[in-house]
């Protein structure tokens, strides 16, 4: 049976982490990845998450990216380097494949378009000006795979860039030591 450690609550919906203070208007990022990290270790959730499955977050981004709670774990880690935008856009382009509406269809890839991939856009992401025009053209006939170019892309980044990182982060080593202490007791 797999031993189960306590999943620390990272409070930080996906996509949606802020670090701006609105009240006071300043930038409260301070040291990003201490707090990420202490959130991380702080025993708050009753999930539990078993050394198997991190295990298995080792093997491949694509193990790593099934896993709800590893995929939070690789956000917060992004979000700590400033290059969570890949991974939103990846998320956000597996939620477009699934949308039916031709309607709705064509919405999303301007709301897309205009997040992602413009020029300037305000989450651009890192592609290459053929891909882009490709998409720009593509998202006038919308279809579930206008951005699929873009998004093996991005995938490709994460994979031979921020994945191997992640592996060797504070963030992720710290959970797989603490994780692996708790299996002793």
């Amino acid at each position: 049976m797999p031993s189960l450690v306590s999943l620390p609550s990272l409070e930080l919906p996906l996509f949606n982490m802020e670090t701006d203070d609105k009240k006071t208007g300043r930038c409260r990022t301070g040291n990003l990845k201490s707090r990420l990290q202490a959130k991380l270790l702080q025993a708050t959730n009753t999930e539990g998450l078993c050394l198997e499955e991190m295990a298995q977050w080792s093997q491949s981004l694509e193990r790593l990216l099934s896993s709800k709670c590893g995929m939070k774990i690789f956000q917060a880690f992004l979000k700590s380097e400033f290059s969570d935008e890949n991974l939103e856009f990846w998320v956000v382009c597996e939620d477009y494949k699934k949308i039916r509406s031709s309607f709705r269809m064509s919405s999303r890839a301007k709301k897309i378009f205009k997040l992602y991939i413009q020029a300037e856009a305000p989450r651009e992401i890192n592609i290459d000006h053929k891909t882009r025009e490709l998409i720009q053209t593509n998202i006038k006939v919308p279809s579930a795979v206008c951005f699929d170019d873009a998004q093996k892309l991005v995938y490709g980044l994460m994979e031979k860039d921020s994945y191997p990182r992640f592996l060797k982060s504070d963030i992720y080593r710290t959970l797989v030591d603490s994780t692996s202490d708790s299996m002793r007791m």
